[in-house]
């Protein structure tokens, strides 16, 4: 079975990119090579970030840390896991700030992995991305969007098109100068020349979407 690397070659993407789509090369241009993101290079454990992303659902990033630093006083530990999760029963978790929906989505998980059910990292890395996807789909409160930022920014996987993400569908639309946002399924269709590295043109999909937000928005000026 392949292994599956940790991050790709951001410049081949670069070169792949320009060749295959002229529209996205003259944004790419203008925006320059986007490096490649450092937490490829860094381990870090799929229970404990399943968890945390249950628990940023919904929230500004200050709201949720805070209910996280909850948590982790209440259970005595950085790591959220079956383990540690099991040091606090569900009254406490909600007096923590978290919500119903995610202490039952916290416990799923936690279920899980205490059953072997969720793949580590050695083991994702004998896995496609659809397979992951599969694999980790299935628990409360983890869609397929979250499993594609997590094969995008933490496996490093460099294919993957989140066409679900408006920021994407944005992005493509301000390239073709379209009215509207692609639909998914258009998205997916367009995306099929950026392949194998869907993820690249998907880093600058996002930052043209910005760039375009930050065109629109109004400037202050002072008078006088």
């Amino acid at each position: 079975m392949p292994r599956h690397a940790r991050g790709f070659d951001t410049e081949a993407a670069w070169e792949h990119l320009l060749r295959h789509d002229r529209k996205l090369a003259a944004w790419m241009r203008r925006l320059g090579p986007i490096a490649p993101d450092p937490r490829w290079r860094r381990r870090f454990d799929p229970v404990d970030a399943l968890a945390r992303a249950i628990l940023f659902q919904q929230l500004s990033g200050k709201a949720a840390s805070t209910i996280v630093g909850r948590v982790e006083a209440a259970i005595g530990s950085k790591r959220l896991h079956a383990d540690t999760l099991s040091r606090i029963d569900d009254s406490d978790l909600r007096a923590c700030g978290v919500s119903g929906n995610k202490t039952l989505a916290l416990r799923d998980l936690a279920g899980r992995e205490a059953r072997g059910e969720i793949p580590t990292l050695r083991q994702m890395s004998g896995l496609d991305n659809e397979a992951i996807i599969a694999a980790l789909t299935p628990i409360r409160g983890i869609g397929r969007w979250t499993v594609e930022m997590m094969l995008m920014f933490r496996l490093g996987r460099p294919d993957v098109l989140p066409i679900d993400d408006l920021g994407v569908r944005k992005g493509a639309g301000v390239v073709d100068r379209a009215e509207q946002a692609p639909t998914p399924k258009l998205l997916a269709e367009r995306g099929d020349r950026w392949g194998p590295y869907r993820t690249y043109a998907s880093f600058y999909l996002w930052r043209i979407a910005d760039s375009a937000n930050e065109a629109k928005a109004p400037t202050n000026r002072s008078q006088g």
